[in-house]
């Protein structure tokens, strides 16, 4: 019942900005860049209390921290639920949570990409249980116009044998992380590297799709146990 209360306040208290002014409305239509910091809690806690609606009391509270993060990271969860009307030990929780979330990001590693400069700095790349299953699965290594590596994405998974692929689910995984390139894997659990006919119709198909929408099929690689074969290597 509190609940209810709480988001009909919310509502009204909300009801003079313009829909353009909403932080998550805000968000999709423009991103998180374009977000003032208030904004950005706004949209993890949700919302306000009665008279106060939920982008002016992060503004508050931020304006208590002397518009620091540091410090508001340095808050308990005490101190936020005790000072802060509209602040329950639920939306505390998740503000010192996104901070720690930042802090750890900014202590990562981050390493370079690797880039794809031959077939073999390719097969570095693969995901390294595709050594050992005995099951097929089909993956695509996805790049950029530098042919670094952005990301590996499972396509599909199937028997001893074989596994089936819809070059449709390849294409829209290369659009969705807005690939200039991709490189095709797929495993073989019988340990022989020869190309089936369906590898070379699925290849033939794929490097087809690419062209129509401007992306590379730099390779496709088979991998068996420690050896791979590689499309590019022998001339197909």
């Amino acid at each position: 019942m509190e609940e209810t209360k709480q988001n009909v306040a919310y509502s009204r208290a909300m009801k003079d900005l313009s829909v353009d002014d909403m932080p998550r409305e805000k968000a999709l239509k423009h991103g998180f860049e374009v977000l003032s910091v208030p904004e950005l809690m706004a949209i993890l806690i949700g919302s306000g209390s009665r008279g106060e609606n939920v982008v002016d009391l992060c503004k508050r509270i931020l304006r208590d921290c002397d518009e620091r993060l540091s410090t508001l990271a340095r808050l308990s969860v005490p101190d936020l639920v005790n000072n802060y009307r509209g602040v329950g030990e639920a939306k505390a929780l998740i503000i010192l949570a996104a901070l720690e979330l930042s802090r750890r990001y900014h202590s990562e590693n981050f390493e370079e990409m690797p880039q794809v400069v031959s077939s073999q700095a390719a097969f570095n790349c693969v995901p390294q249980h595709l050594r050992d299953i005995a099951h097929e699965e089909f993956w695509i290594l996805t790049l950029n116009r530098a042919k670094r590596v952005t990301g590996k994405y499972r396509i599909s998974q199937g028997g001893t044998a074989a596994t089936v692929v819809d070059v449709k689910m390849v294409m829209k995984k290369a659009i969705e992380h807005l690939a200039d390139g991709i490189i095709a894997v797929h495993n073989h659990p019988s340990g022989t590297l020869r190309p089936s006919a369906q590898d070379d119709d699925l290849t033939h198909r794929i490097r087809e799709s690419c062209k129509l929408l401007g992306i590379e099929m730099v390779d496709h690689i088979i991998v068996a146990g420690k050896s791979f074969y590689s499309y590019v290597d022998n001339g197909r």
